[in-house]
């Protein structure tokens, strides 16, 4: 019984048909999952760096956020489906299952690149995806748990400009 206390699941993606990167996190955090938004957790980065990186004013509401992914031709998901974890902790992931990357690229064949937040999230990738021939690159995790500083991680995180 422990381990259906422990399952969290993914959300569903943010994504259309306009969409050109997709960035890929591993699976949402506690935050994240008692709010049901992406990047929840006030001291994640991932919409700040957005944000900045698109010269906006950040917003903190998940429509906003959504809309902003889209109209920039940004998809956004999450390698896993499901696991148990009892932490937001990557490192805490038990059981996983994959997302269908395979079924989901060939619906959107836009996507052109993918960015993962972080290196668990492409380590997963890699576990399960290795047929999958599209180009990549890690970012830096947004993580508060990943801890260097904001101005570094914006700066890597600028490549995803050139790519949409």
């Amino acid at each position: 019984m422990e381990l259906i206390d422990r399952t969290i699941y993914s959300f569903p993606p943010i994504v259309d048909s306009s969409s050109r990167i997709l960035i890929l996190g591993t699976m949402p955090g506690k935050e994240s999952v008692r709010q049901y938004a992406y990047y929840a957790h006030p001291q994640n980065s991932f919409w700040r760096i957005i944000f900045e990186l698109l010269g906006l004013q950040l917003s903190s509401d998940p429509e906003i956020r959504r809309e902003v992914l889209l109209t920039n031709r940004i998809a956004l998901w999450d390698v896993l489906k499901l696991c148990a974890r009892s932490t937001s902790l990557d490192s805490d992931i038990e059981s996983e299952e994959p997302n269908d990357l395979s079924l989901f690229l060939s619906q959107y064949p836009n996507i052109t690149k993918i960015y993962f937040n972080g290196k668990e999230a492409a380590r997963y990738f890699h576990k399960y995806f290795k047929h999958i021939n599209i180009p990549i690159q890690v970012m830096p995790s947004t993580s508060p748990a990943y801890a260097i500083n904001w101005k570094l991680k914006l700066k890597d995180w600028k490549s995803i400009l050139t790519k949409f």
